[in-house]
């Protein structure tokens, strides 16, 4: 896969927060030539000096009124030193790229700051990055690269881009039927439109980049229930340059994740997975794990009573609309951020462990990344991982 003026393996590790794709990850996927990409989000949870530095914080309102904005510099602090860390692990080979949620508060920080620490490729998706090129424009040689899912999508986001002179510089598809985490569609009954089929979504892309007229190949890249080498080459087939996966490498040896967080996603079946609607108001994926059981239960009597609050339960604001602070309707009311980070310190009975759909290629096993990369990319290993 041709991207930025490198020549990359056709292998993407996407973002994942909280904290599950940091500089471990991220650097030893870009150090094997593929595109490993850091989490922005509340990523300061790596680094006891920063947790120190704000803890405290929420229970200080009426006090002073900066307690966002120190847990904001926080973690932008904190980018700053992943992105230089997962820059000293690739050795300059690959790309380092970092996944910021449109749907996050501190959204335009995040790029900015991403973007002066020398990241190479900026990732956006939860939401319509309309604005990036905008953020970026002080950073020409930076990618920019949106995630969506449906061919819609992808047309707008390339017409609004074209009036600012800019072209994404590669575009992430994701199927909302086959990805964890935040999903593509408006809601979960969406989730198995057949317009958001692979099928479907990159030919349409590419008849409508050949009718716009675009020279510049716009390189894209499917996300989603991708785990096998037949995987990847019926997607290159398609017409798709590269893959993107999340599961698979979040459980790797390299993941930044406690190895319980790795085991709840590797043994976690098809079966075991669940739909809801997350607090930022979007479908999601994770395993049904006892606190989203339990929360699932009570989901519906909670939402019947929800209502505005004075203020974020952690006086974060991670997210610019909250189901739960702000009393929304139909959305999520729990708090994503302590729920994550449980699950990213390996707290089974009360984390929320997102995750796609699909047997992994190791199975139940956590190996190393180059094992996973060989794994997809040769033959030789597809052959052997369907004789076993």
């Amino acid at each position: 896969m041709h991207l930025g003026g490198r020549a990359l393996l056709p292998i993407v590790q996407g973002g994942m927060g909280i904290g599950v794709s940091a500089h471990k990850l991220a650097g030893s996927v870009a150090a094997m030539g593929g595109m490993g990409t850091l989490s922005c989000v509340d990523i300061r949870r790596h680094h006891p000096d920063l947790m120190a530095s704000t803890q405290g914080l929420s229970s200080r309102i009426g006090q002073d009124d900066d307690t966002r904005e120190r847990i904001n510099a926080a973690n932008l602090e904190a980018v700053e030193r992943e992105v230089k860390a997962a820059r000293l692990l690739s050795q300059g080979r690959g790309l380092l790229a970092i996944n910021v949620m449109r749907a996050v508060s501190d959204y335009a920080g995040y790029v900015k700051r991403s973007l002066e620490a020398g990241i190479d490729a900026v990732v956006v998706g939860a939401g319509l990055p309309l604005d990036l090129p905008d953020l970026a424009q002080d950073h020409p040689k930076a990618l920019l690269i949106p995630i969506l899912s449906d061919s819609r999508g992808v047309q707008l986001i390339i017409k609004k881009w074209e009036r600012k002179k800019r072209l994404p510089d590669a575009i992430v598809i994701e199927h909302p039927r086959l990805a964890g985490g935040h999903l593509g569609a408006a809601k979960i009954a969406d989730l198995n439109d057949p317009r958001f089929d692979f099928e479907r979504v990159i030919p349409e892309v590419l008849a409508f980049m050949r009718s716009a007229g675009i020279e510049k190949h716009i390189p894209l890249i499917a996300a989603g229930g991708i785990r096998t080498h037949e995987d990847i080459r019926r997607i290159q087939n398609l017409g798709a340059d590269g893959v993107q996966l999340g599961t698979p490498f979040a459980v790797t040896l390299e993941g930044d994740a406690h190895p319980e967080f790795k085991r709840v996603l590797a043994e976690a079946r098809d079966e075991d997975m669940v739909e809801f609607t997350s607090v930022a108001g979007l479908p999601a994926r994770a395993v049904a794990t006892p606190w989203l059981k339990a929360y699932l239960k009570i989901e519906s009597r909670l939402q019947a009573v929800s209502h505005a609050k004075k203020r974020c339960t952690k006086a974060f604001d991670c997210l610019a609309q909250c189901g739960l602070r702000d009393g929304l309707q139909g959305w999520g009311q729990f708090c994503i951020d302590n729920q994550l980070a449980a699950a990213m310190r390996g707290d089974v009975k009360k984390g929320l462990f997102f995750r796609g759909t699909g047997a992994l290629p190791f199975g139940s096993q956590i190996r190393s990344v180059r094992d996973l990369m060989e794994r997809l990319l040769t033959r030789e290993e597809a052959a052997l991982a369907a004789a076993a």
